[in-house]
Order: structure tokens, then C-alpha cells, then sequence
């Protein structure tokens, strides 16, 4: 119910255990603040009115899902190099083909197929494993969170998966999914792509090492990335979800403060009220978003809840 004072949602404590969570206890690291902050933009809150800290994605399963796949990539990337330098040297370029032989062109061209066929089975393999874990560990660790800070305040709540939440999970898995997959697919066409490139200037093995290792480095860079902005975006995602099921209307922007380059609309959004079913206006977009919702947002929230004694 709506707080006549404040115009904030009132926790109805009748609802207190509509939720029960069906995994096993593991320990959680405290993220509630020790007191809430009293004042709201100059303005002094109500006592039963507080603050939450906000869940910020974790650094730990983001470290974990990089290392997972950097591993993949770091095992194609052997075999690739071990191959294509194999088949480079039987095959070294040369202006004419003898008669009877294949072209070098084609040779090659052959064999990163094949490399290409057997490493995207592997990561195809693998995506659905690694996308349900990485779904799976976020979800636990963002319900987990939420429940010790509403728990500090003074509020028991216990989480299970509900239709919305399985939704959320689900599209997190077919995401990251999609985005696994598409590692091979970029990394070996660019390989397919300098090899080419190698022949058609006479061949030059030095030069085609370096250019690998480049793209190797491209490649793994770009898992970082998956990792990171997957985890901003689905602790986001489930944060939100958890929160207006539980009957929490509104949020403040927490920007990161991190990030080299930061959006100036999200340092502007900075401690700034805004609805959770809507998100906050961000002008660079057109359109209103969630924090964490963009690619590479680290911003946060922190609910907004009364009712507590």
C-alpha cells in the first residue's frame, strides 16, 4: 500500500513469506549499509522510511564466466595456430601452382574450414552449460543479496522462482547463449580472412603469426566484455523483477563512478529518484532505460522502501 506521508509503497506485512526459496543455504556477503541514509535530496525521510544498498553485479562470477571463456578461446586459438602453421608450411605459396596440385590457396582455405566446423561444434556445446551456470550463479547471488538487506531492515522474505523470474532466467540463457556461439564465428573468419591475405602477398609466416595473435587478443578482449556487460545487465534484470514483486515502486541511480569513459547522462542521473517499472529518461538513448541495462553500464540502484520499524 502507498504511504499517505511519503507517497512511497508501505511493505504490507501480511506478505512478509509469500516466497520461499527452494535452494540450499550458502553464505552471502553483508550488503546492507550499516544505517540508511536519512536525507533524500535535502529532504529529511520519514523513520520508517530507508534506502537499501544497492546489489551490484559480482565480481566474482564475472571472473569466473570470463575464465570460462577464455579457456575456449585459448584452446581454438592453439589449435588454429598449430594447424594453419602445419598446412603453411606444406603448402608454402608460390605463383604457379604444378600441375596436379592443389592451389596453397585452396589447401588452406580448406583446412581453417575444417578447424572451423570442429571448434564452433565445441563452443555450441558448450554455450548451453556455461549460459545456465552463469544464469544460474547471478540469479542465486542477486535473491541471496536482496534477501540479507530487506533482512537487516527487519523484513524476512524468501524467494522462489517465480513466472516472472523464470522468464528473465530464460532470456539470460538464451542471450549469452547467442553470444557464445558468436565467439568462433567472428574469430575464425577473420583467421580464414588473414590467411588469404598471407597467400595472396606470396606468403609471409612471421607476419601471419603476428597477425593471429592479434586477433587472439581481439577475441579474448571481447569475452571480457561479454562477461562483464552480461553480468551489469542480468543482476539488473533480476534485481528489477525481484524488487516490484515485492512491492517496491521506486529506486534511486547510483552511477559507478567506473569506466573510463562515462556517459555524461548517467553521471547526471546520479542520485535521482525514478520509477522501477519504467527506468529514467536518458536523453543520449531517446528513450528511458535501466540502470546496467546498456552495453558496459556498471550504474546501480538502490530501493526505495517504507514500512519499516
Amino acid at each position: 500500500m502507498l504511504d499517505p506521508v511519503t507517497g512511497l509503497i508501505r511493505f504490507d506485512p501480511s506478505s512478509r513469506d509469500m516466497f520461499l526459496r527452494p535452494y540450499g543455504a550458502r553464505s552471502v556477503a553483508a550488503d546492507a549499509a550499516p544505517r540508511a541514509p536519512r536525507m533524500l535530496r535535502g529532504r529529511r525521510l520519514p523513520r520508517n522510511v530507508k534506502v537499501l544498498r544497492p546489489v551490484r553485479a559480482n565480481a566474482g562470477i564475472q571472473a569466473a564466466y570470463r575464465g570460462q571463456l577464455e579457456d575456449l578461446i585459448s584452446e581454438m586459438h592453439e589449435s588454429v595456430t598449430y594447424w594453419v602453421e602445419a598446412k603453411y608450411k606444406n603448402n608454402e605459396p608460390r605463383v604457379v601452382a604444378l600441375a596436379g596440385d592443389a592451389a596453397p590457396s585452396e589447401v588452406l582455405r580448406s583446412a581453417v574450414a575444417g578447424l572451423a566446423k570442429r571448434w564452433q561444434d565445441k563452443f555450441d556445446e558448450a554455450a548451453d552449460r556455461l549460459a545456465k551456470y552463469f544464469a544460474t550463479a547471478v540469479e542465486d547471488r542477486s535473491s541471496r543479496a536482496l534477501k540479507k538487506i530487506l533482512k537487516d531492515g527487519g523484513w524476512t522474505v524468501r524467494f522462489t522462482m517465480t513466472p516472472a523470474m523464470r522468464d528473465v532466467f530464460d532470456a539470460t540463457v538464451n542471450a549469452n547463449v547467442a553470444l557464445i556461439k558468436s565467439i568462433p564465428e567472428q574469430y575464425l573468419g577473420g583467421v580464414e580472412q588473414l590467411v588469404q591475405q598471407s597467400v595472396q602477398r606470396g606468403g609471409d609466416r612471421g607476419l601471419l603469426a603476428k597477425q593471429l595473435q592479434e586477433k587472439y587478443g581481439v577475441t579474448k578482449r571481447r569475452a571480457a566484455l561479454i562477461a562483464r556487460d552480461q553480468n551489469n545487465k542480468a543482476n539488473a534484470t533480476f534485481q528489477k523483477v525481484r524488487q516490484l514483486e515485492l512491492g517496491i515502486t521506486d529506486a534511486i541511480w547510483m552511477h559507478s563512478h567506473g569506466g573510463e569513459v562515462p556517459r555524461p547522462t548517467h553521471v547526471a542521473m546520479n542520485g535521482k529518484p525514478y520509477k522501477i517499472a519504467e527506468g529514467k529518461y536518458d536523453s543520449a538513448e531517446g528513450r528511458n532505460v535501466m540502470p546496467g541495462e546498456l552495453i558496459n553500464c556498471r550504474c546501480a540502484s538502490r530501493p526505495i522502501v517504507s514500512g519499516f520499524s
